[in-house]
């Protein structure tokens, strides 16, 4: 079993097809998210976890992510960068396609499109404790009817069944989790189903990965886990914490996110390496490095980019500029 902290899988290589036309400037990872790139927030946020070194897997508008990113001393681990072309490989397919750069049993697999903030060392250590294949990091559906849900067979949790570590004499600083068991089923947003959110972190041994072909496109939720549920029941679980999500999967997903992580009081971010003038006039809006806004602009809900110049007294709004 490998020993914490484990490598981690990044996954940064989908084409953000939702987000267009911001990801047709850049990938998803490396759209500024308040004063930084997504996947430098998600970087941060695992060597604040204990994690050390990480792999990032590439295949849309990659010198955006790797210029950002670049060794990941910036985010305080070791960053390496596994290619996919001609095409992208999936949740399953990338990460197989990733693991020569890996020297561990067991992974730890992170969405690279996401903010969530579920405890990473507990879950290792829920992990740990049930000898599972895969176990997943789950949370109450934060919109219900937005998203698949997954199942598993735990009821909700008492106050005295809360994670409390590896040794339960020894309550652990965060001690979030609601509930843990197998998981049972995958359903789709419009189940009635009573379910609960994934959102992409997650623990699996590699042993998972290696019975893949490489190079071949494979999805882990749709195709290999539940293959693995019916082969060997109880080799994947789900371990549900009390954790905040914050999506940038569409437009207007990324306004919100950026605004709640580094609005102003007009609801505006604006990067350091933007060039606003004076008298310009700006509400909602979010403003990428390098972008400029001219003198007499008034702009509203907008992000400005900066692929194209603004002309002076430009109107605009709830566009992408």
């Amino acid at each position: 079993m490998t020993a914490w902290p484990p490598p981690a899988l990044v996954l940064t290589a989908g084409l953000g097809t939702r987000l267009r036309p911001l990801s047709d400037y850049r990938a998803k990872p490396a759209m500024p998210v308040g004063r930084d790139a997504l996947a430098c927030h998600i970087l941060r946020r695992l060597a604040d976890a204990g994690i050390r070194e990480a792999v990032l897997n590439l295949h849309h508008l990659p010198h955006t992510i790797t210029r950002e990113v670049g060794d990941g001393s910036q985010c305080g681990l070791r960053v390496r960068y596994s290619w996919e072309q001609p095409r992208v490989l999936g949740s399953a397919g990338g990460p197989r396609h990733a693991m020569p750069l890996v020297d561990a049993d067991t992974l730890l697999i992170v969405n690279g499109d996401t903010l969530c903030d579920l405890p990473i060392r507990a879950l290792w250590d829920a992990h740990v404790a049930s000898g599972a294949l895969v176990t997943l990091g789950l949370m109450p559906h934060p919109q219900p009817g937005r998203y698949g849900g997954v199942v598993i067979d735990a009821p909700d949790a008492a106050p005295d069944t809360r994670y409390r570590g590896p040794d339960s004499r020894l309550p652990t600083p965060d001690s979030r989790l609601l509930s843990a068991g197998a998981v049972t089923a995958f359903v789709p947003r419009t189940s009635a189903v009573p379910s609960v959110h994934f959102p992409g972190i997650q623990i699996v041994h590699r042993s998972v990965l290696a019975a893949l072909p490489d190079g071949v496109l494979s999805e882990s939720v749709l195709e290999v886990y539940p293959l693995l549920m019916k082969t060997e029941p109880g080799a994947v679980r789900g371990a549900v914490f009390d954790a905040h999500f914050d999506d940038v999967g569409t437009v207007e997903d990324y306004r919100r996110t950026c605004r709640a992580l580094a609005g102003d009081a007009d609801g505006n971010v604006i990067d350091p390496l933007a060039t606003v003038a004076a008298d310009a006039r700006l509400r909602g809006c979010i403003v990428w490095p390098g972008a400029r806004v001219p003198s007499g602009a008034v702009l509203d809900d907008v992000v400005v980019t900066g692929h194209a110049p603004l002309a002076a007294g430009t109107r605009l709004e709830n566009v992408v500029a």
